[in-house]
């Protein structure tokens, strides 16, 4: 099993319970661990790609087609499945509000 780098202090925020990401609080480098807490439960993940200060993390694995939520909203659907721990951006997601072409969530 390989090393895992750990960062100290708060490196991400989860807002709400229905929320599949979490927002970076720091720059995070592939291979580094994400810890949080959702529903009362620690988790941790291994972040896949390098990314950047209040960009995405995948905090489980996401299909096609599927809503990105964020602090509880949608906020896009996913463009390509998108793998826990995988950067979530403009690359594989897409913004789905005000669009003609996409039925309204119920």
């Amino acid at each position: 099993m390989g090393e895992y780098s750990f960062k100290t202090g708060v490196s991400c925020i989860v807002m709400d319970s229905k929320d599949n990401v979490v927002t970076l609080l720091c720059d995070i480098k592939a291979g580094e661990n994400l810890s949080f807490i959702l529903n009362g439960i620690k988790h941790n993940i291994i972040v896949q790609q390098d990314v950047k200060f209040c960009h995405k993390v995948a905090i489980r694995s996401l299909k096609k087609g599927e809503r990105i939520i964020k602090y509880g909203e949608s906020i896009g659907a996913a463009t390509e499945c998108i793998d826990e721990g995988e950067h979530v951006h403009v690359h594989n997601i897409e913004g789905i509000r005000g669009r003609g072409d996409q039925k309204a969530e119920q």
